[in-house]
C-alpha cells in the first residue's frame, strides 16, 4: 500500500487550497474550456461532503439556482480548479450534510462559526 500512495504522491501536483470543511460556504473557481475559448466561472454554495484521502480526495457543494439544488462534485486534485475562496464558516455537527437537501427556505441556513481570535 505505501507504494500506491507513494506513486499517487509523485503524479499529482500541490494544490495550495484552503482549509475548508462541511458546513462552509465556498467560492469555486473553475476553468471552462468551451471549443479554443477558456473562461473562469465561480460556483458559490455549501461544502456538504469531504470524501476520500489522497489524490482521489473530493469535496461536493451545493447551491439553490432559481429554487433548484445543484450540486457538484469537485476533485481536489483536478487541475481545472483554479481557487477556492472560504466566505464563511459554518458550524455544523455532522461530516456529511445530506439532511440539507430536503430543508427549504430559513430552515436550510447554517449558523456561522465564531472564530477566536488571539
Amino acid at each position: 500500500m505505501d507504494l500506491i500512495n507513494y506513486v499517487e504522491e509523485q503524479l499529482t501536483a500541490k494544490k495550495e487550497l484552503p482549509d475548508f470543511r462541511p458546513g462552509d460556504n465556498v467560492d469555486v473557481s473553475i476553468k471552462i474550456v468551451e471549443g479554443s475559448k477558456e473562461r473562469i466561472q465561480s460556483f458559490k454554495g455549501n461544502v456538504i461532503q469531504i470524501n476520500g484521502s489522497g489524490a482521489t480526495k473530493t469535496f461536493t457543494v451545493r447551491k439553490m439556482s432559481s429554487g433548484v439544488g445543484v450540486e457538484r462534485i469537485f476533485p481536489i486534485s483536478s487541475p481545472s480548479i483554479v481557487d477556492v475562496k472560504v466566505l464563511k464558516r459554518g458550524k455544523v455537527r455532522r461530516a456529511k450534510l445530506f439532511y440539507l437537501r430536503e430543508l427549504v427556505g430559513k430552515k436550510a441556513k447554517i449558523k456561522e462559526r465564531k472564530l477566536l481570535k488571539k
